[in-house]
């Protein structure tokens, strides 16, 4: 007998240096010193914007990557609105985050790639 797993799919736009460390780590995401709150988004389309708008800006390239999560562990927190009513994310303590990368079911993958110097890695779609 099959058991379904409910995961949840999200997405992180990231610049080139945490991408890197996503790739080094095994395709889990790093804790960012700066960053006290680990935000994946629950579109595609406001990770591209993000990735493109302020991650190219800001680093010369932008990715969007893609991971189911346990719905399980989702369930704890609360969608987030930042800014408009499409702008929905999840709001993860950094201290969660070894918590949050055992609940991804599979791995990240790149989904895009922003900027004049962005090229997908090996693993993206």
């Amino acid at each position: 007998m099959n058991k379904r797993i409910d995961t949840v799919t999200l997405w992180r736009p990231v610049g080139p240096k945490e991408l890197k460390l996503i790739e080094k780590s095994g395709m889990r995401p790093p804790r960012l010193p700066e960053q006290p709150i680990f935000y994946p988004v629950l579109s595609e389309a406001y990770a591209v914007q993000i990735a493109r708008d302020w991650n190219v800006p800001a680093s010369g390239s932008g990715f969007v990557t893609r991971f189911d999560v346990l719905k399980s562990f989702l369930d704890r927190y609360q969608v987030e609105h930042a800014g408009s009513k499409a702008h929905l994310e999840y709001w993860i303590p950094a201290e969660d985050l070894p918590e949050f990368n055992r609940a991804i079911v599979g791995v990240i993958e790149v989904t895009a790639a922003f900027g004049t110097d962005a090229t997908l890695p090996a693993n993206a779609e």
